[in-house]
């Protein structure tokens, strides 16, 4: 199959362009089979909300890159030329509100909206209720990947399968959990506002009181070349 490769990156993407060019690949306008991504954790991230389902090549320009390869550059875009790679499948979670659904693959953000002021909630997981007054700054939901972001910054931990939800900053002390992939968690507002949004994307939905939050893992896969 021919190959149509984009590239994507938030700075240094001329640099990007000619390490690209130099190893002899062409690049399309859109419509790609590839995505090459310049940078590191966070220019993957925003990538895959741009180019959702298409496999990324992540090439290194960050110094955080969870998924960069172990070699260089060059040797990464070698290997891919002389197709010595396999596809990585990552999770991703979801995020349902009024209608509206938001998918991260680093992590799923409930915040309060106005950070003088704390959001309360309750939460159910898989249907039966677990707290029914958290009071604090929200909650973190994460995938595997994701753990070793903001999940890691509250809890000191990571994990390798399901999903982490970790609360920020709440009055009372809550353990952090590591639940199943097939966790459902509802999240209800109980006095906000809030937001909640996903990995580094600029959107967000503005959450009320009673509004129900549902979280669950995606349907949806992200796909890296591993070399």
């Amino acid at each position: 199959m021919e190959q149509k490769l984009v590239i994507f990156a938030t700075r240094e993407k001329e640099a990007g362009i000619d390490l690209i060019k130099s190893a002899g690949f062409e690049l399309v306008e859109g419509d790609p089979n590839i995505v090459m991504t310049y940078g590191g954790d966070g220019t993957l991230m925003r990538a895959e909300h741009k180019f959702p389902d298409v496999p990324k090549l992540v090439l290194r320009a960050s110094l955080i890159c969870k998924k960069c390869s172990p070699y260089s550059n060059e040797e990464v875009l070698k290997l891919f030329k002389d197709g010595k790679y396999v596809v990585e499948e990552l999770q991703k979670l979801e995020a349902h509100v009024n209608n509206k659904a938001i998918i991260g693959l680093n992590d799923i953000n409930i915040h309060n909206a106005d950070p003088r002021h704390a959001v309360r909630y309750r939460y159910a997981i898989n249907g039966v209720e677990q707290a029914q007054d958290v009071i604090g700054d929200g909650a973190v939901f994460a995938t595997p990947f994701g753990s070793s972001g903001y999940y890691r910054s509250i809890t000191k931990s990571t994990f390798e399968r399901g999903i982490g939800m970790a609360f920020n900053n709440s009055t009372e002390p809550f353990d952090h959990m590591a639940l199943g992939e097939e966790a459902l968690i509802k999240i209800t507002i109980t006095r906000g506002p809030a937001i909640v949004f996903a990995d580094n994307q600029s959107d967000h939905i503005l959450l009320k009181d009673g509004d129900v939050v549902q979280i669950k893992k995606s349907s949806s896969v992200a796909k890296i070349l591993k070399f």
